[in-house]
């Protein structure tokens, strides 16, 4: 016996060691029997070998699972969000300035898509700026906006 422990503390200690042995022959066990369902990687269908809920065989194929995935489920707010910073870009590109006034010509030319801006505001005159974060248009006559970047704070 050990010097180290008293004899109650070292029966318990016993219990324990000999419960977690008794856990882990059943885990052996479980292992064993779910080894003979052959289960299969999700990506490539290889047969899997190791843990009993591995579902990958190596990172390339569960990073290739993940990603076609997301893809799916993200595939419009994608394609918006590079719309809009195309928009935006040009917006930035044109309006070095501040200030400009340019022909939708231009921006049609250069890409910009004028379905699809961030927010909107009105003036007290009745015109409407769109923004594209940050930097902004307003429709005028003769086929011509007025290019601006919003302050921020």
């Amino acid at each position: 016996m050990c010097k180290d422990f008293p004899d109650k503390a070292q029966e318990s200690y016993k219990k324990r060691l000999q419960s977690t042995i008794f856990v882990c022959k059943r885990l052996k066990t479980d292992i064993k029997m779910t080894s003979l369902q052959e289960k299969t990687c999700l990506e490539c269908l290889a047969p899997l070998k190791g843990r009993a809920d591995k579902k990958f065989c190596c990172d390339l194929c569960r990073t290739a699972h993940n990603n076609r995935l997301n893809s799916r489920r993200n595939n419009y707010m994608k394609n918006v969000n590079n719309i809009l910073r195309r928009n935006r870009r040009i917006l930035t590109e044109l309006n070095a300035e501040g200030r400009k006034r340019v022909s939708i010509e231009k921006l049609k030319a250069r890409g910009f898509n004028f379905n699809y801006y961030t927010n909107k505001s009105r003036t007290r005159a009745g015109g409407e700026y769109y923004y594209c974060y940050e930097h902004g248009y307003m429709p005028m006559e003769k086929d011509h906006c007025l290019l601006v970047v919003k302050k921020t704070s």
